[in-house]
């Protein structure tokens, strides 16, 4: 029996991309990268060639009626990836314009076979294919020749043993049916999604020949280091990237008293929704639980929605993050995307390979995702919470709620179920002053304790205080039973 034929694959570096191919492009595969005009076509091409380009791997650029090469690279040399010392020695770019002036395929092939039999490259580039198709249909014979000419430069590529990127402008893939997609071992597709003043930019591979490809629309961004993707993250890490706990073990807040109520602290590995209104102390609380780790050797992670790093190093925070004990990532930044969010969180879990995460708060995280995925906002919390804890990490998310005395809510956005242990948070009227009360609500397999407890803050600490009692429906949303000491008015008055 036969050997199967192994094809290497070519490591392209960018960040996300190999990841999205199922290790790298396909050597000599003949591709296409599409998509609408802006949706950096060009510079996913320019920074393949860069990445590829060596002493023994030359590339050749072949540009049709686009920009000129001049133009184009005047542009280009703005980002990371663009290299001097490699053009002309390992990179060349040869402009096509005069031969596809009159539509003569014929001459365009022979010109491009002309320039590869000179150059001898391994990666050829044409840039805009879109050009050729445009030029064939002015022609009476466009149709036949351009899929006469796609199979003819298919063929010779194939047979010059190089890996081929053509670059062209589409709208939708399932609305072109030219020759070009037929031939093709690799589609890459690139688009924009425009909601508001908001814009994302997606990229999918719809076709790769011999490659086990991620599925799906993946977000990427376009920086001065050039594009970055962001695949979209799967629902459970590799056993090796999991931080090791111990089975039935239980992650202590720092809070004796808390951590007593819920039941000897958090197992390890749950989501913790802390919920509570404004100024009612979960900030505090969730330092208190990655300070309560550093000090038991476990390190953490914070990614912060809504205050800004030097609001939260203003306090205790700052010393763990000096002793790097805890790392912050900082995503004030708007229009970001789950991916891109997630992304951040898996690289620094990893790095400080961290037990701990916070998420300061789900309304903050919100408002920084982009409007395109906030119309999923259940999916992707969904999404978030199932990567961090499938990778051994144990999940403290704020939420901020507007205490409205007389009615019970877990999450403004429905996903209590999301959670497997809730804390909440909330103000009661006592003698014309508001006090703070917490309670457990619930522990996913676990006893915990019911009661609703004072609390005060002290500095940076939480101090757990003595049972509420007296009153029925306070926290129920039904009517509080009036006594003798006290009248009611806007909400429950302790006797």
């Amino acid at each position: 029996m036969s050997k199967r034929v192994k094809i290497r694959r070519l490591v392209t570096g960018i960040p996300g991309f190999d990841d999205l191919l199922g290790g790298g492009v396909p050597e000599f595969s003949f591709n296409l990268i599409a998509g609408m005009p802006g949706s950096g076509k060009t510079t996913l091409a320019h920074q393949l060639m860069f990445a590829f380009a060596a002493p023994d791997c030359r590339a050749l650029f072949f540009t049709v009626l686009g920009e000129p090469p001049l133009k184009m690279l005047r542009y280009q040399q703005q980002f990371d990836f663009f290299d001097f010392d490699k053009l002309d020695s390992c990179i060349k770019f040869v402009n096509l314009s005069q031969e596809m002036i009159d539509g003569d395929f014929e001459r365009v092939l022979k010109r491009i076979t002309a320039e590869v039999e000179d150059f001898g490259p391994s990666l050829v580039f044409v840039d805009s294919f879109r050009s050729v198709v445009h030029s064939a249909r002015s022609t009476d014979q466009g149709a036949s020749d351009l899929q006469y000419f796609v199979q003819q430069l298919g063929m010779q590529m194939t047979s010059w043993q190089a890996t081929t990127f053509l670059i062209g402008e589409y709208l939708q893939p399932e609305e072109e049916s030219g020759p070009v997609f037929t031939v093709a071992d690799g589609i890459m597709w690139l688009s924009q999604l425009v909601r508001g003043d908001s814009m994302v930019r997606k990229i999918q591979v719809v076709k790769m020949r011999g490659v086990s490809q991620k599925l799906g629309t993946h977000t990427f961004r376009i920086d001065d280091s050039g594009v970055q993707i962001f695949p979209r993250a799967m629902l459970q890490a590799p056993e090796t990237e999991r931080p090791r706990l111990a089975t039935g073990q239980r992650l202590a807040l720092g809070v004796s008293e808390l951590d007593a109520m819920i039941g000897g602290g958090i197992p390890a590995g749950y989501s913790v929704l802390l919920v509570g209104p404004s100024g009612s102390g979960k900030t505090i609380l969730t330092t208190s639980f990655l300070a309560e780790g550093a000090r038991l050797g476990e390190t953490g992670v914070i990614a912060a929605f809504e205050k800004s790093p030097n609001q939260l190093l203003s306090h205790k925070l700052a010393k763990l993050v000096e002793q790097g004990c805890v790392g912050i990532i900082n995503t004030r930044t708007l229009d970001l995307s789950l991916d891109e969010i997630l992304h951040d969180l898996v690289r620094l879990i990893k790095e400080k390979k961290a037990t701990r995460v916070v998420i300061d708060s789900l309304s903050g995280f919100e408002l920084a995702l982009s409007p395109v995925f906030r119309d999923n906002f259940r999916e992707s919390l969904y999404r978030l919470v199932a990567v961090l804890t499938g990778m051994g990490a144990t999940v403290l998310m704020t939420a901020e709620l507007e205490d409205r005395y007389t009615v019970l809510r877990f999450s403004s956005y429905g996903n209590a179920f999301l959670a497997d242990a809730i804390i909440m948070q909330r103000y009661v009227e006592l003698s014309g002053q508001f006090k703070r009360v917490i309670s457990v609500v619930k522990v996913r397999g676990s006893d915990h304790s019911k009661d609703v407890r004072f609390f005060d803050i002290e500095g940076d600490n939480i101090k757990i205080g003595e049972r509420l009692t007296g009153y029925s429906g306070i926290l129920s949303g039904q009517p509080v039973r009036r006594n003798r000491a006290a009248r009611v008015k806007k909400g429950p008055t302790l006797s």
